[in-house]
């Protein structure tokens, strides 16, 4: 019989098939990540191609928009939001709005088309959660921004359309919903028990030791016992963290090479699959979130798609326990 598995944080249901649990090699219909084709404005020697340079990690003496960078962050060349103006919210009868302000960042991870961070040297690796950190801090300066995203798609079935591996940065004037509901679960648990949720998950998580995938000094890689998609993983830092942008200097060597171990570990399963990752972390100019969250990288590998049954119920159909998950990926 399946198990029904209820999320203590959002109180979503995930059904669990422990009856016909899938292995990795019966996942037929994996999208790996195929050359898109075409000139590409992310290679080295081609930064003009680009909007102009916002931060980068360069050679000493060069120049912005030039070569000798090895982490490069420019504009989104087709926002989603735009930085200037004001929000000006309104209302239209019961539908409120306002207008899109918000910014809208491409990090480009290395001057290497071919090159995912699995690939790369640890330093950098490193380089990448610098600027992730760099840019995160920056952003919160500015006062209308109450949250800032950190996505990666990497892959067609990701919705990546450069294939040249890069993250997004979107700065927005609200908090997401799902994130949201995430942090609201999260305070009512704290309220209660005057814990965080989050710790009370990996302190179980690691007296049970089933679903622990990697684990370092400072953070702790593991399948969600109530993951929503196959071979999900989680990472968290070990100690209670509210804000990604409040990382120490010296867990970002740790994090680095965590990140890279898990995506390592799961391409070495299923080769080289499409992925997204995303920073959930607590608001920012708010008190919202940030005494019981506690923030983590969610990575999903792209083995599924979510169907009529996910978007009509709100509930997810996982094929693979995420126990039987993590030792698969534990073997790798």
């Amino acid at each position: 019989m399946s198990d029904l598995r209820r999320d203590p944080i959002v109180g979503r249901w995930i059904i669990v098939d422990t009856d016909h649990p899938k292995a990795p090699t019966d996942y037929k219909a994996v999208e790996t990540h195929s050359p898109l084709g075409g000139h590409c404005p992310f290679c080295y020697g081609n930064e003009m191609d680009t909007p102009f340079e916002i931060d980068s990690i360069r050679d000493p003496q060069t120049q912005s928009n030039t070569p000798g960078w090895q982490v490069r962050v420019v504009s989104n060349k087709y926002p989603a939001l735009r930085i200037e103006g004001n929000l000006d919210r309104k209302g239209i009868g019961i539908y409120d709005m306002s207008n899109g302000i918000g910014a809208h960042e491409v990090l480009v991870e290395t001057p290497y088309h071919h090159k995912d961070i699995t690939e790369l040297l640890d330093e950098e690796a490193e380089k990448i959660i610098q600027m992730y950190l760099n840019r995160s801090q920056d952003l919160v300066r500015d006062k209308r921004f109450k949250y800032v995203m950190i996505f990666k798609n990497y892959g067609p079935a990701a919705g990546a359309s450069v294939e040249h591996p890069h993250t997004q940065i979107i700065a927005l004037p609200m908090v997401p919903k799902n994130v949201l509901d995430e942090i609201h679960g999260a305070e009512r648990y704290f309220e209660f028990h005057e814990r965080c949720i989050f710790c009370d998950i990996i302190r179980q998580e690691k007296e049970e030791k089933e679903r622990i995938v990697l684990e370092n000094d400072d953070f702790l890689a593991f399948c969600p016992f109530i993951s929503r998609f196959p071979f999900e993983i989680w990472i968290a830092p070990k100690e209670h963290h509210s804000h990604f942008s409040h990382l120490p200097k010296q867990a970002i060597g740790s994090l680095a090479m965590i990140l890279k171990q898990t995506i390592s570990a799961t391409k070495k399963l299923f080769g080289n699959i499409s992925y997204n990752y995303i920073i959930h972390t607590s608001p920012e100019n708010s008190e919202t979130g940030n005494a019981g969250y506690h923030w983590h990288i969610e990575f999903i590998p792209k083995l599924m798609r979510v169907a009529g049954f996910e978007w009509g119920s709100g509930f997810y159909l996982v094929p693979t326990p995420p126990e039987l998950a993590a030792k698969y990926l534990k073997t790798q």
